[in-house]
């Protein structure tokens, strides 16, 4: 009974010490990337960090930067739900499709939120010991997205966590210029020049964060990479989610052009394979996939080829080691691009030739075998990097701010 009685003691001491860690990332967002790195890095902190106990934390949205239409008015979120209905039924795939998408952006956080982890309320705790910032797109705060906005709150404004870190944050699209010119560049460096640690998961970031603090950051892949979800996730299905052969293309609705969805069509029928597609649906799509994060990983694992614009499905496609075709599009005043951030993936892996820039170059790509073993060094070095980050960071004693 004493040996019994001491090791109930030794376990409640074990408890008491627990370390606090909150995350504070895009998990709320309706995507699958935004899901599956906040998932993916709970996991590795959980790995990687003994004595932690991990929770995702909620950022307060701030206003638009930028304003487009609906952020003038006080119901802009309701308006900005209606355009994007209203934009996806542009899109030329079948009324079916079309259903299914809008159906599954409007249940996304009902049926997959508590199998992330992710708390049915907003978390807004911020008293932990140690405040985890990213990843994704933490740091773009010159958007016009107002579930995000210029949110001071991702940048650790007024944390009282006792030690603030990130993990591969991005400014995305956001650039020095645009900072300034939005009269952000002050307040953001002073809240950047807080941070215990500083990791980002691009080179157009890292220059950012070095230009207001005069720090060189770390630069860390994405949870979505640096977690090894294809041999450690039980939850992935094992099996084809589909019976046919299929072409999977993966990116926002509509997104795609005419030129790049007849080339898929002409493609596929040669192939003799389907068109799915997930996370937003296309002109070329034969059927459109509605399912779980882990569900989709499963997708990605069996198809023929991928197609995607996006940067978490390239990261998707290299994972599953499939043959994929990234469409970059340069960026266009303050309008979506993806350059910054797809081109600096696609060179840390040695994968320029995936690289799409016009459509003439999309079939040739996309049935181009890729050599996986010099990726998969790079991968590892990668992931031995980010456990030593972040045991180095989170478990170093923390101290009173």
């Amino acid at each position: 009974m004493g040996a019994a009685l001491g090791s109930e003691r030794s376990q409640m001491s074990k408890t008491r010490h627990m370390t606090s860690v909150g995350i504070m990332s895009m998990q709320r967002i309706y995507n699958y990337g935004s899901s599956l790195q906040a998932y993916g890095l709970r996991r590795l902190i959980e790995q990687h960090v003994e004595d932690v106990q991990v929770s995702f934390v909620d950022y307060v949205p701030g206003e638009a930067l930028i304003k487009d239409a609906a952020s003038f008015e006080p119901t802009s979120r309701l308006r900005r739900s209606l355009a994007k209905v209203a934009e996806y039924n542009q899109v030329d795939a079948s009324l079916r499709d079309r259903l299914r998408f809008f159906n599954h952006k409007r249940t996304y956080g009902k049926k997959y939120f508590r199998l992330m982890g992710i708390p049915a309320e907003p978390a807004r705790d911020l008293a932990l010991d140690v405040q985890v910032i990213g990843s994704d797109e933490v740091f773009n705060c010159v958007q016009s997205n107002t579930n995000v906005g210029y949110s001071r709150d991702l940048f650790g404004h007024g944390s009282s966590a006792r030690r603030l870190v990130s993990y591969a944050a991005s400014f995305g699209n956001t650039t020095l210029d645009k900072l300034s010119e939005f009269g952000v560049r002050d307040e953001v460096a002073a809240d950047l020049s807080r941070f215990d640690a500083l990791s980002v998961r691009d080179q157009n970031s890292a220059a950012i964060v070095k230009a207001l603090t005069g720090r060189t950051p770390t630069i860390n892949v994405d949870p979505a990479l640096a977690y090894d979800f294809m041999a450690q996730e039980t939850r992935i299905p094992t099996g084809r989610p589909h019976p046919e052969p299929y072409l999977l293309v993966y990116g926002y609705s509509g997104r795609l052009g005419k030129e790049e969805n007849s080339a898929l069509r002409s493609y596929a029928r040669a192939l003799g394979a389907r068109i799915l597609c997930a996370g937003g649906v296309q002109d070329c799509c034969d059927e459109f996939v509605d399912c779980s994060p882990f569900e989709l990983l499963a997708y990605f694992r069996h198809a023929e080829g991928i197609v995607t614009d996006t940067f978490h499905g390239t990261i998707f496609s290299l994972i599953n080691e499939r043959p994929f075709a990234t469409i970059v599009r340069r960026s266009s005043g303050l309008g979506y691009g993806n350059e910054e951030k797809l081109g600096y993936l696609l060179e840390t892996f040695g994968l320029q030739d995936r690289r799409v820039d016009d459509t003439a170059s999309l079939v040739s790509a996309l049935a181009e075998p890729v050599d996986y073993r010099p990726v998969a060094t790079v991968l590892a070095h990668e992931r031995a990097r980010t456990a030593n980050y972040l045991s180095s960071t989170i478990a170093q004693k923390v101290a009173d701010r």
